[in-house]
């Protein structure tokens, strides 16, 4: 099975990727290694897999030398032509598209990126399905979709109609038009609306990574809704365990689907929506109050008022998941971020010591 995985230097991506080719299956790898983030952390992810820097050219495979069933191109899902390319030549069986313009608050500023990154390579993610024959397209929505809906444990039965932000819509957008394309062509599609994922290797624009580099650095973290938040924190390999249940059991036609009352997370077509999420919400000071034990110093706390965009809590239904795939989340908060805060303390002394290094000096 030949499996395209988008967004490879993401933190999803490449957890995701490096599983599939342990458990033996072939898979290409595509991001555009845009500098939304520190491309550095990037760069340091394509390696771990054994993609070379040095080797990273526009629309070239680079091979794995860790694992042989892997390569790598860097590209913009926004050039259809390249992209349709590839899948004709890759002869993909599924595409797992986790690529796009995360963030929230970036959202409200740069709102332009959001159409290109996560509307037109989406759109171009489908065609390229339709034209190649993908027997399952599996692709990362958001909880942030649930918008002003009040109802909690947020529940795919559930009306998302009104989103707070732009990426919120882009999200939404997306399962509208993976439905289209599931009853037009009869391609099976799979939206994963993913709760807060956090760990090894994560996004340094996410607020657990910005509330450990202040720790470490004696900065102060500002807490926004005065701590009040509540999130369904979920650990990635959680997340890349529910992905690959998902992705190995195609979406189906729901036979007794009624029209009248019609449930938005399946339909007539082959196409399905799903909660990741560790179903067990937390209040932003526990995760605090934890993430300061793991890292053995207190944090400076700057209360602040709510941001434009956010929701107050988040917290993942996940009785489809378990009733389709007998599987759930459930890593604690303790355990993961212990296992975050592990690896960013070794991440980061080794690229301080790296960066710290004279350069050789060449004597004549």
């Amino acid at each position: 099975m030949k499996i395209l995985v988008t967004g490879t230097a993401g933190f999803v991506g490449f957890h995701l990727a490096e599983k599939l080719v342990q458990r033996g299956n072939n898979v290409v790898g595509v991001d555009n290694i845009n500098d939304y983030y520190d491309t550095k952390l990037k760069f340091a992810r394509l390696a771990e897999s054994g993609i070379c820097e040095e080797l990273i050219e526009w629309n070239t495979e680079v091979q794995s030398f860790k694992y042989s069933q892997y390569s790598f191109y860097r590209m913009n899902l926004e050039d259809k032509a390249n992209l349709i390319a590839l899948c004709e030549r890759e002869k993909f069986d599924i595409i797992v598209h986790l690529a796009a313009q995360a963030g929230v608050r970036y959202s409200i500023t740069n709102p332009d990126a959001y159409a290109q990154s996560n509307l037109i390579s989406f759109l171009n993610i489908l065609e390229a399905s339709r034209q190649h024959n993908i027997k399952h397209l599996v692709y990362a929505s958001s909880s942030s979709v649930y918008g002003l809906n009040g109802v909690m444990p947020f529940s795919v039965k559930h009306n998302v109609d009104h989103p707070v932000s732009l990426y919120a819509a882009s999200k939404k957008a997306n399962e509208l038009m993976a439905h289209t394309y599931s009853h037009l062509y009869k391609i099976p599609t799979s939206g994963l609306r993913f709760f807060t994922i956090y760990g090894p290797w994560g996004r340094p624009d996410m607020a657990y990574f910005l509330f450990a580099d202040a720790i470490k650095n004696n900065k102060p973290i500002q807490v926004f809704n005065n701590g009040e938040m509540q999130r369904d924190f979920t650990y990635i390999d959680d997340v890349v365990e529910g992905i690959i249940n998902v992705m190995d059991k195609p979406a189906e036609p729901c036979p007794d689907w009624d029209c009248e009352h019609p449930d938005p997370s399946r339909s007539t077509a082959p196409y399905r929506i799903y909660n990741i999420g560790n179903n067990k919400p937390v209040q932003l000071m526990t995760f605090i109050d934890e993430l300061q034990k793991c890292m053995g110093k207190n944090a400076l706390l700057e209360m602040r008022g709510n941001q434009p965009g956010d929701v107050t809590a988040t917290w993942a239904n996940v009785d489809d998941l378990i009733e389709n795939f007998n599987y759930k989340p459930d890593t604690t908060i303790a355990c993961g971020l212990k296992r975050f805060t592990d690896w960013y303390t070794n991440y980061y002394s080794i690229r301080r010591e790296t960066e710290t290094q004279p350069e050789s000096i060449s004597l004549p």
